[in-house]
């Protein structure tokens, strides 16, 4: 199974497979208020997560989620007078559970419970540099190609 490693450090996932070799590489947002496991941080969470859930799988590209659930893409969402958060959640989505508990499993610092994906965004321009608040943002094309080379259950590691 391939697994997901998360550099805070260089704001980069990389895709490695059962041998630990590279596949895939992207560029990603993580937390513009850094890292933190504590509920209601907005921070990006550190430690070993696997993939929970995977939302979205049918859903064309800047397809808009609003509480997981599909609304259309994002200028049929506009045009209809959706509202919407200014983070919005597109395309795909990987729900992560954390591994380690008391860091990241369980309590204040559970990181399902936090809602913690790895997403596309509205946000494109932004990728790259500390910018989301808590999840993992990536360009639309990047999340739906790395949605089809995971399962639930690939772990995630994310380190600084």
């Amino acid at each position: 199974m391939n697994a997901i490693k998360i550099n805070v450090t260089e704001q980069q996932l990389t895709l490695l497979d059962d041998a630990g070799k590279v596949l895939q590489q992207y560029p990603v947002s993580t937390s513009k208020y850094g890292t933190g496991n504590t509920n209601g941080s907005e921070q990006t969470p550190l430690g070993l997560h696997r993939i929970k859930d995977k939302l979205g799988g049918a859903m064309p590209v800047n397809e808009v989620f609003i509480g997981r659930v599909p609304h259309g893409n994002l200028d049929e969402c506009i045009e209809r007078g959706i509202e919407m958060p200014d983070d919005v959640i597109m395309s795909r989505i990987l729900w992560l559970e954390g591994m380690e508990p008391g860091r990241n499993q369980g309590g204040y610092v559970d990181t399902y419970q936090r809602y913690i994906y790895i997403h596309g965004t509205n946000h494109e321009g932004s990728i790259g540099t500390p910018s989301s608040i808590g999840c993992i943002r990536m360009c639309n094309k990047d999340v739906v190609d790395l949605f089809r080379l995971v399962d639930i259950g690939s772990e995630v590691l994310i380190e600084e």
